[in-house]
């Protein structure tokens, strides 16, 4: 398909799509339950730490929590801190006007209320270096984040996977934690973002209708490059064993519980209306899948060596252990 049809398309699919778009923000207002950060902190536990009104240093051992959870959190937070890139990437994709500018406003307005309890948690709890998360959030912040995806088409299946995967790491932090205010806390978030989740795999049922081979072609591409929005970041990058042994967010949390899920609610594998780019395209997400699962079974089989050396591995092996599938 040539670059201008496909812009052509595309322009096509949001304006054909703003009806389906209003009638899932009705939805979703009507279902999204109000909820206040500062209910769900343990304020109780909070102690002054050091600087100006000459608190207690930070030290990791002041920390009840798991270290996996703790880098788990700490790469939750920061990515969500990004969400003043993330509204200007999806406003310059699906606009500010009609009903999809009020949805990215409501979007950009729930989300924000993760990052705000999300760090009160991890304060009054000691859980993350306040020095350390300060500077990763100005870090970026200062740097940015754009979307790599190219079209609307793209974004919509991006969005609706990484939303569903967010929905999943924040369930599993929610049940590792060992907290019973944490869990409560990550229950709060995961549902937001499920919801989030629904508005978008909606929206992407009626453009599959709509422009099959054009939302094929689109997840293909996707689902080949995907990453979560944090991949940047240098905790994502400096922590990245202990929080992948945890199985808090890996290839089998993704190919199991995140693209096998979705692309069965979209039918997408099954659908009888494709052409012939959007059957190439198809037969490229079924290879895409097989590889996952190939993944899958390599990071299975080594968590069962990494399993076998406690010693060496400390609390992330005994976190394998818990969640090895």
């Amino acid at each position: 398909m040539s670059d201008l049809l496909t812009v052509a398309h595309n322009t096509d699919l949001l304006r054909e799509l703003e009806p389906v778009v209003a009638r899932e923000l009705d939805r979703h207002l009507a279902t999204a339950r109000e909820w206040f950060p500062h209910q769900y902190i343990p304020w109780d536990l909070a102690t002054t730490f050091e600087g100006p009104l000459n608190g207690t240093s930070w030290h990791p051992d002041q920390s009840p929590l798991d270290p996996s959870v703790r880098d788990a959190l700490l790469i939750n937070l920061l990515t969500e801190d990004n969400l003043p890139s993330y509204h200007y990437a999806i406003a310059s994709h699906f606009g500010r006007d009609s009903a999809w500018g009020t949805w990215v406003h409501r979007w950009t307005a729930e989300e924000g209320r993760h990052s705000i309890a999300l760090r009160d948690y991890l304060h009054v709890m000691r859980a993350v270096d306040p020095v350390e998360l300060e500077r990763g959030r100005m870090a970026n912040l200062s740097t940015g984040w754009e979307i790599e995806q190219p079209t609307p088409a793209h974004v919509l299946a991006y969005v609706t996977i990484q939303e569903l995967a967010t929905r999943e790491a924040h369930h599993n932090v929610g049940q590792a934690i060992g907290d019973p205010n944490g869990t409560r806390l990550m229950r709060a978030i995961a549902t937001d973002e499920n919801l989030h989740m629904l508005f978008y795999r909606t929206l992407c049922t009626a453009a599959l209708d709509l422009s099959p081979d054009l939302m094929t072609r689109a997840f293909a591409d996707v689902i080949d490059t995907f990453r979560l929005p944090g991949h940047g970041m240098p905790a994502f990058r400096t922590q990245p064993a202990r929080f992948v042994l945890s199985g808090l967010y890996d290839v089998a949390v993704h190919h199991d519980r995140v693209l096998v899920p979705l692309l069965r609610a979209l039918r997408l594998m099954e659908r009888g209306n494709l052409g012939p780019e959007g059957e190439a395209a198809r037969d490229r997400i079924g290879l895409l899948l097989e590889a996952l699962a190939g993944k899958k079974q390599r990071l299975v089989e080594l968590r069962e060596r990494v399993a076998r050396f406690p010693a060496v591995t400390g609390c992330a092996c005994e976190a394998v252990r818990r969640r090895t599938p």
